[in-house]
């Protein structure tokens, strides 16, 4: 079975793909093993569109399967905010914890009962020749807090309460153990409805 390359330079949500997949079976390849630039723009609409133009250039530069994807959250106050733009939301000034603090300061007018918000990731696989071999989007539908809480997880993960543990607001993304963060997940969900194509997408 050939490796599957891996199409993010994110090194948490690389861990996090990893941590899924890994049980497959299946050997993984990340950018910085190319040996070459791996760096996609991001300038589609859409997630499914960024997630096929990484999972594309990847592809041809690795000359085998690449699996790549585009996640985000979306607040329902904030009209769908920061959606696409979630790694780069305030601009290139703000990192992780900046973002996640901009956000709050939009939402600080915005009552608890309207801080509905989702997830989504989306996920494609090309092979060599950039030719689509599957493409799944999936969604972790939660609310938000006014303020982090938990330790780990990256993003906006410590503001954000999944459905399934709504009203508790000691069970964030981030102050989930991984195994349930993965079984909740917008990712998680995503990769296990994938798993079961991969070995047959890798020959």
């Amino acid at each position: 079975m050939q490796p599957l390359w891996i199409g993010s330079n994110n090194k948490k949500k690389r861990a996090e793909l990893e941590r899924i997949l890994s049980p497959l079976g299946i050997a993984l390849r990340t950018p910085d093993q190319l040996g070459q630039p791996y760096e996609p723009v991001e300038d589609q609409p859409d997630f499914a569109g960024n997630a096929r133009k990484k999972a594309e250039l990847l592809a041809r530069l690795a000359g085998g399967v690449a699996l790549a994807d585009d996640s985000g959250l979306c607040v329902d106050a904030l009209g769908g905010r920061p959606g696409v733009l979630s790694a780069r939301y305030g601009g290139p000034g703000l990192d992780d914890r900046g973002r996640l603090l901009r956000l709050l300061d939009e939402l600080r007018s915005v009552p608890a009962p309207r801080r509905t918000a989702h997830f989504v990731c989306s996920l494609c696989v090309c092979g060599p020749d950039g030719r689509v071999l599957a493409a799944i989007e999936e969604r972790c539908l939660g609310t938000l807090l006014p303020a982090p809480a938990g330790e780990g997880g990256f993003g906006y993960d410590p503001i954000f309460v999944p459905l399934e543990f709504a009203g508790d607001a000691g069970r964030t993304f981030a102050a989930l153990d991984a195994a349930t963060k993965d079984r909740l997940s917008h990712r998680g969900k995503a990769l296990r409805a994938l798993a079961l194509a991969l070995p047959g997408l890798l020959g």
